[in-house]
């Protein structure tokens, strides 16, 4: 696919579709800092947050593969966390702390483009997230960011979880209009090749700094339709 040029306009995209963690949200650096005060030790807050983070993706294994029936993302970061908390030497941990550091995921800062971004974007565009997290969760992060959605849609509506196909095309039917005209956004390449797999056009947003500085996607490593650095930067690609 063509990479749209700077000011260029895609009139037939008609909704936004956003990938959340790591794309609109530092996971990272908000796991980091609000762990250890719950925990009450001293510990590596970055360690914990990518030992807890590395879990995700296996974690989502055995709904994806059909294995066992779909369970919310709150769910699966318990079970996650159980699995990491050995690690640490947390095994005493209090029940009351496991369950506010599960809360954690519901709190996390967005990055300084996104709020603004976005707003930019719904000027011309209907925005959703479609993010594998549930839809409590999503609505707790927009609550706190300040997001403003048209719909909160991903994998609590597919009932599975993304890079499956049914989480992109869920997505586009429930706003009902066909998958090229819906955008997914994202920080992640294999998200936006699946979505592109699918018919829906692309966009990339890098965040360099996702797992620690220098360590995300500076670029995309597929072909999309728009390449943008910022969620403000996407805003003017696309003409809002």
């Amino acid at each position: 696919m063509a990479e749209a040029g700077e000011g260029d306009a895609v009139p037939e995209v008609g909704a936004l579709f956003f990938d959340v963690f790591g794309t609109l949200v530092d996971w990272r650096g908000s796991i980091a800092r609000d762990a250890p005060p719950i925990i009450g030790r001293e510990i590596d807050g970055f360690a914990f947050a990518d030992a807890w983070r590395d879990e995700y993706q296996p974690g989502m294994e055995g709904v994806r593969k059909g294995d066992r029936g779909y369970v919310k993302l709150d769910l699966l970061h318990r079970e996650n966390l159980e699995r990491i908390l050995p690690r640490f030497g947390l095994t005493d941990l209090a029940e009351d702390a496991r369950v506010q550091l599960n809360l954690l995921w519901h709190r996390l800062d967005a990055w300084p483009d996104v709020e603004f971004g976005l707003s930019r974007l719904r000027r011309k565009f209907r925005l959703a997230p479609v993010s594998n997290g549930n839809i409590g969760l999503m609505v707790d992060l927009a609550r706190k960011n300040g997001f403003v959605w048209d719909a909160i849609l991903g994998a609590e509506i597919a009932r599975d979880y993304k890079p499956k196909p049914a989480v992109y095309l869920a997505a586009a039917e429930a706003l009902g209009l066909p998958p090229e005209r819906c955008m997914m956004v994202a920080a992640h390449s294999y998200d936006l090749a699946a979505a592109a797999e699918c018919g829906l056009r692309t966009a990339h947003i890098a965040r360099p700094d996702e797992h620690g500085p220098g360590t995300g996607e500076t670029q995309p490593l597929v072909p999309v339709d728009v390449a943008a650095g910022s969620l403000t930067e996407l805003a003017q690609r696309l003409s809002t």
